[in-house]
């Protein structure tokens, strides 16, 4: 974790206070921030700490610290944002696979772009932070997932049990720009942070074929909606202008007129109701027909959660009834889809065709996977989901040395493979069966 200079964490609490104190006021005197040393050298190490791959000149790390080196780097880019030359390169977008067969975008800037993104974000970050509903949890600074599911937790527990699962239709594809560059100016009056701003949301998207050959697929100077996922600056952006959202619930006092509470990780928002569904259902549509963004009609869905579960940031959660009080309590555990993710990357990773790499580098490759999992769902009532987990990874490993020994029974392959050698002798990953929270387990 990098710690953030003494100077940067001045001026962002400058800022913040600022914003903080005067929820009008607006900001003139930014841009000269964005490009001073110290503000890109931070955002350099930042950029370089996300690792991420080259963009669409092909630049890398490595080619930047090896050829001109960073000082040479940050110096003309520092060069370029002073005098106003700076103009973004096109994104690169690429497909990322989805677990339903799908693929989804991803567009990643240059990373001279993407320096130069983290340095504005780093400047005005604070002033949006200042303005952010209690109720939002994603791309926030001491905010987490855990945070959001507690709080979803915490309103189920006050009878907010009939359940609004959102799902916006393209959301970061629809944005659009006008209304979100008007948000941005609500609280920054600085025209060189608004320009440079919009000439990342105009910047051309370019995808590159098998055979090296570059071909524009969207974005430029036309556009009119969208803010490319994979941009530093996009999570910011999108999370802000569905503040909008937030914002109108909040002055309306519509959890106390509607009793209906809402809870949003970004683009992903849950309502939960405790007085019916339907007139906050109507009102979350007008609110988005006025932000222009749209219902995915077929995955957005309401649940009671005494009835049903729905899945939010990975976890499944619903009403359970407890084995020994008989009392319900909100039951959170690592979703089904969540499950199959980390069994089937295990499963990769240990596969027959894997048996000529050397066996610590298996090992490690599924400890690093795992630990990183249970890290995050290691959480409320995972229990019985982390035993299912750890059998797995013990049922492949097992397999694993049974292929590479040449093993065929099963049987001999246990009695050489035993449970306790695969942790002393091998070193595997000991995947924790008792939840951090000790609460009674659904009968479901």
């Amino acid at each position: 974790m990098l710690t953030t200079p003494e100077n940067i964490r001045t001026l962002q609490r400058k800022l913040y206070h600022k914003a903080k104190q005067e929820k009008a006021y607006r900001f003139y005197a930014l841009y000269d921030k964005i490009y001073r040393v110290d503000t890109l050298s931070h955002a350099y190490n930042l950029v370089r700490a996300n690792k991420g791959s080259a963009g669409i000149d092909g630049v890398t790390f490595e080619a930047i610290e090896t050829g001109e080196g960073i000082t040479a780097f940050l110096a003309e880019l520092e060069e370029a944002l002073k005098s106003k030359t700076y103009r973004p390169d096109p994104v690169k977008r690429v497909m990322i696979p989805k677990a339903n067969g799908d693929k989804r975008p991803l567009g990643i800037p240059t990373i001279r772009d993407r320096v130069a993104q983290m340095a504005v974000k780093l400047v005005i970050e604070p002033i949006f932070e200042a303005d952010f509903c209690d109720n939002s949890y994603g791309f926030r600074p001491r905010k987490s997932a855990h945070d959001a599911v507690d709080d979803i937790a915490y309103a189920m527990n006050r009878g907010y049990t009939e359940v609004i699962d959102a799902d916006l239709s393209k959301y970061f594809d629809t944005i659009p720009h006008s209304n979100l560059l008007a948000v941005v100016a609500e609280r920054i009056s600085d025209g060189e942070m608004l320009r440079i701003i919009k000439l990342w949301l105009k910047a051309p998207v370019m995808e590159e074929d098998k055979d090296g050959k570059k071909r524009n697929v969207g974005g430029g100077k036309g556009s009119r909606k969208g803010t490319p996922q994979g941009g530093v600056i996009s999570p910011l952006l999108s999370n802000l202008y569905l503040h909008l959202l937030d914002r109108i619930w909040e002055r309306h006092q519509l959890e106390m007129k509607l009793g209906a509470r809402i809870v949003r990780y970004a683009d992903d928002v849950v309502v939960l109701c405790r007085r019916g569904s339907d007139r906050p259902m109507q009102m979350l549509r007008r609110i988005l027909e006025r932000l222009e963004l749209t219902l995915n009609e077929t995955k957005t869905r309401i649940v009671n959660a005494y009835d049903g579960e729905f899945d939010f940031l990975g976890f499944s959660i619903w009403m359970g009834k407890g084995r020994k009080t008989g009392k319900y309590y909100p039951h959170v555990q690592p979703s089904k889809k969540s499950m199959q993710a980390i069994k089937d990357r295990v499963t990769h990773l240990t596969t027959r065709s894997r048996t000529i790499m050397p066996l610590d580098w298996i090992v490690n490759e599924v400890n690093a996977t795992v630990r990183g999992w249970v890290g995050y769902f290691h959480y409320r009532n995972c229990s019985k989901t982390m035993g299912h987990i750890r059998h797995h990874v013990e049922e492949r490993l097992i397999t694993h040395l049974r292929k590479r020994h040449k093993v065929r029974d099963r049987k001999v392959g246990y009695a050489r493979f035993e449970y306790r050698a695969l942790y002393e002798r091998y070193g595997l990953y000991k995947v924790p069966t008792t939840a951090f929270w000790k609460k009674a387990h659904a009968l479901k």
